[in-house]
Protein backbone atom coordinates (compact mmCIF):
# COMPACT_ATOMS: atom_id res chain seq x y z
CA UNK A 1 0.00 0.00 0.00
CA UNK A 2 1.43 3.33 -0.97
CA UNK A 3 2.14 5.66 2.44
CA UNK A 4 2.59 9.25 3.18
CA UNK A 5 5.03 10.04 5.02
CA UNK A 6 4.52 12.68 7.86
CA UNK A 7 7.12 14.96 9.78
CA UNK A 8 7.54 14.64 13.21
CA UNK A 9 8.52 17.18 15.69
CA UNK A 10 10.49 16.02 18.67
CA UNK A 11 9.87 17.60 22.45
CA UNK A 12 7.02 19.67 23.15
CA UNK A 13 6.42 22.64 25.50
CA UNK A 14 4.61 22.98 29.18
CA UNK A 15 1.73 24.31 29.23
CA UNK A 16 2.25 28.41 28.85
CA UNK A 17 0.50 31.88 28.97
CA UNK A 18 2.79 32.74 26.03
CA UNK A 19 3.06 31.45 22.29
CA UNK A 20 5.58 29.38 21.71
CA UNK A 21 6.53 30.48 17.82
CA UNK A 22 7.94 26.96 17.39
CA UNK A 23 5.16 25.04 18.55
CA UNK A 24 1.76 25.01 16.25
CA UNK A 25 -1.45 25.96 17.41
CA UNK A 26 -4.67 25.74 16.05
CA UNK A 27 -6.80 28.73 16.17
CA UNK A 28 -10.62 28.71 17.88
CA UNK A 29 -12.19 28.13 14.13
CA UNK A 30 -9.76 25.46 13.20
CA UNK A 31 -10.52 23.91 16.61
CA UNK A 32 -14.05 24.28 16.42
CA UNK A 33 -13.95 22.17 13.04
CA UNK A 34 -11.47 19.47 13.78
CA UNK A 35 -13.40 18.72 17.01
CA UNK A 36 -16.67 18.98 15.52
CA UNK A 37 -18.36 21.43 18.44
CA UNK A 38 -19.48 25.33 17.59
CA UNK A 39 -17.57 27.68 18.90
CA UNK A 40 -19.79 28.84 21.72
CA UNK A 41 -19.69 25.16 23.06
CA UNK A 42 -15.30 25.13 22.47
CA UNK A 43 -15.63 28.24 24.77
CA UNK A 44 -17.59 26.72 27.52
CA UNK A 45 -15.72 23.87 27.67
CA UNK A 46 -12.38 25.32 27.15
CA UNK A 47 -12.50 28.67 29.14
CA UNK A 48 -15.82 29.12 31.01
CA UNK A 49 -16.33 25.15 32.51
CA UNK A 50 -11.83 24.94 32.04
CA UNK A 51 -13.07 21.67 31.11
CA UNK A 52 -10.25 20.89 28.80
CA UNK A 53 -8.11 24.20 29.10
CA UNK A 54 -6.26 25.96 26.13
CA UNK A 55 -3.15 25.99 25.30
CA UNK A 56 -2.76 29.56 25.09
CA UNK A 57 -5.74 31.22 27.08
CA UNK A 58 -7.49 34.06 25.37
CA UNK A 59 -6.19 37.48 27.82
CA UNK A 60 -9.07 39.31 27.53
CA UNK A 61 -12.39 38.78 26.22
CA UNK A 62 -12.77 38.35 22.38
CA UNK A 63 -8.97 37.65 22.20
CA UNK A 64 -7.99 34.25 20.41
CA UNK A 65 -7.09 31.14 22.54
CA UNK A 66 -4.67 28.58 21.01
CA UNK A 67 -4.79 24.84 20.96
CA UNK A 68 -1.89 22.64 20.19
CA UNK A 69 -2.49 19.22 18.32
CA UNK A 70 -2.87 16.78 21.93
CA UNK A 71 -5.08 19.41 23.41
CA UNK A 72 -7.21 18.97 19.76
CA UNK A 73 -6.91 15.08 20.12
CA UNK A 74 -8.14 15.17 23.92
CA UNK A 75 -11.10 17.56 22.80
CA UNK A 76 -11.89 14.88 20.24
CA UNK A 77 -11.96 12.25 22.90
CA UNK A 78 -14.15 14.20 25.07
CA UNK A 79 -16.88 14.41 22.51
CA UNK A 80 -16.68 10.81 21.67
CA UNK A 81 -17.24 10.23 25.16
CA UNK A 82 -20.27 12.66 25.52
CA UNK A 83 -21.92 11.32 22.09
CA UNK A 84 -21.20 7.55 21.98
CA UNK A 85 -21.27 6.93 25.96
CA UNK A 86 -23.13 9.41 27.29
CA UNK A 87 -20.63 10.70 29.54
CA UNK A 88 -20.98 13.55 31.68
CA UNK A 89 -17.58 14.85 30.99
CA UNK A 90 -17.49 17.45 34.14
CA UNK A 91 -17.46 14.40 36.13
CA UNK A 92 -14.31 13.09 34.14
CA UNK A 93 -12.30 16.49 34.25
CA UNK A 94 -9.18 15.12 36.54
CA UNK A 95 -9.12 12.29 33.39
CA UNK A 96 -8.50 15.20 31.11
CA UNK A 97 -6.05 16.47 32.98
CA UNK A 98 -4.52 13.14 33.31
CA UNK A 99 -4.43 12.83 29.68
CA UNK A 100 -3.18 16.58 29.13
CA UNK A 101 -0.04 15.83 31.18
CA UNK A 102 0.30 12.80 29.57
CA UNK A 103 0.46 13.39 26.20
CA UNK A 104 2.26 16.46 26.20
CA UNK A 105 5.15 14.74 26.16
CA UNK A 106 4.37 12.03 23.73
CA UNK A 107 5.33 12.40 20.23
CA UNK A 108 2.74 11.32 17.47
CA UNK A 109 4.50 7.87 16.60
CA UNK A 110 4.25 7.25 20.00
CA UNK A 111 0.35 7.11 19.55
CA UNK A 112 0.03 5.73 15.91
CA UNK A 113 -1.66 2.23 15.99
CA UNK A 114 -2.79 2.61 19.81
CA UNK A 115 -5.74 2.40 21.13
CA UNK A 116 -6.85 4.16 24.54
CA UNK A 117 -8.02 2.31 27.53
CA UNK A 118 -10.00 4.29 30.22
CA UNK A 119 -10.53 2.28 32.93
CA UNK A 120 -12.82 5.04 35.62
CA UNK A 121 -11.84 8.60 36.98
CA UNK A 122 -8.34 9.31 36.23
CA UNK A 123 -6.29 6.13 34.93
CA UNK A 124 -5.92 5.16 31.65
CA UNK A 125 -2.99 3.68 29.27
CA UNK A 126 -1.82 2.84 25.66
CA UNK A 127 -2.48 -0.29 24.38
CA UNK A 128 -1.51 -1.77 21.50
CA UNK A 129 -3.96 -5.08 20.15
CA UNK A 130 -6.51 -6.33 22.42
CA UNK A 131 -4.25 -9.37 24.39
CA UNK A 132 -6.89 -11.06 26.87
CA UNK A 133 -4.11 -9.83 29.69
CA UNK A 134 -4.60 -6.04 28.27
CA UNK A 135 -8.50 -6.50 28.74
CA UNK A 136 -8.63 -8.14 32.71
CA UNK A 137 -10.63 -5.05 33.56
CA UNK A 138 -13.87 -3.40 32.51
CA UNK A 139 -12.86 -0.45 30.28
CA UNK A 140 -13.81 1.50 27.39
CA UNK A 141 -11.51 1.58 24.18
CA UNK A 142 -11.02 4.14 21.75
CA UNK A 143 -8.64 3.97 18.76
CA UNK A 144 -6.48 6.88 18.22
CA UNK A 145 -5.75 6.26 14.37
CA UNK A 146 -8.93 7.58 13.06
CA UNK A 147 -8.50 10.82 14.73
CA UNK A 148 -5.03 11.05 14.13
CA UNK A 149 -5.88 10.83 10.72
CA UNK A 150 -8.05 13.66 10.78
CA UNK A 151 -5.14 16.26 12.61
CA UNK A 152 -2.69 15.04 9.98
CA UNK A 153 -4.77 15.45 6.81
CA UNK A 154 -5.91 19.26 8.29
CA UNK A 155 -3.49 22.15 7.60
CA UNK A 156 -3.98 23.32 11.52
CA UNK A 157 -0.57 22.29 12.43
CA UNK A 158 1.68 22.75 9.20
CA UNK A 159 5.50 22.13 11.03
CA UNK A 160 4.11 19.86 13.60
CA UNK A 161 3.94 17.60 10.39
CA UNK A 162 6.96 19.28 8.38
CA UNK A 163 9.62 18.75 10.91
CA UNK A 164 12.85 16.33 10.84
CA UNK A 165 12.47 12.79 12.22
CA UNK A 166 10.17 11.44 8.98
CA UNK A 167 7.94 8.48 9.80
CA UNK A 168 5.21 6.71 7.82
CA UNK A 169 2.24 6.91 9.65
CA UNK A 170 -0.92 6.82 7.69
CA UNK A 171 -2.12 5.41 4.47
CA UNK A 172 -2.19 8.05 1.80
CA UNK A 173 -5.58 6.94 0.54
CA UNK A 174 -6.58 7.45 4.23
CA UNK A 175 -5.40 11.47 4.56
CA UNK A 176 -6.44 12.36 0.94
CA UNK A 177 -9.83 11.50 2.33
CA UNK A 178 -9.70 13.40 5.27
CA UNK A 179 -8.21 16.47 3.37
CA UNK A 180 -11.53 16.29 1.01
CA UNK A 181 -13.75 15.85 4.20
CA UNK A 182 -12.11 19.07 5.45
CA UNK A 183 -14.66 21.55 4.05
CA UNK A 184 -17.89 19.30 3.61
CA UNK A 185 -18.53 18.53 7.36
CA UNK A 186 -21.21 20.53 8.91
CA UNK A 187 -20.51 21.98 12.05
CA UNK A 188 -23.20 19.46 14.19
CA UNK A 189 -22.78 16.43 12.74
CA UNK A 190 -20.82 13.91 14.59
CA UNK A 191 -17.25 14.34 15.09
CA UNK A 192 -15.32 14.11 11.92
CA UNK A 193 -13.88 10.58 11.36
CA UNK A 194 -14.91 9.56 15.01
CA UNK A 195 -13.44 6.43 16.38
CA UNK A 196 -15.21 3.00 17.01
CA UNK A 197 -15.01 3.01 20.50
CA UNK A 198 -16.30 -0.76 22.68
CA UNK A 199 -16.62 -1.06 26.17
CA UNK A 200 -14.94 -4.53 27.54
CA UNK A 201 -15.97 -6.93 30.40
CA UNK A 202 -14.41 -10.05 30.64
CA UNK A 203 -15.92 -12.30 32.66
Amino acid sequence: MTRVAIWLQIGYPTLSRGIDNAVDYATTPQASHLTGLSIHKLREWTSRRALIPADVPPKSKGSPARYTWQTILILRLAVTLRDRFHLELQAHKTLFESLKTGLRHTSLSGLSGKTLALYGEDRWNLIEGTRRDQLADEMVLIRLNPHLQVLAASFAFPNTFTTPNQIELFPVQAATADRAEHARVPRREPVPGAATADRRVLA
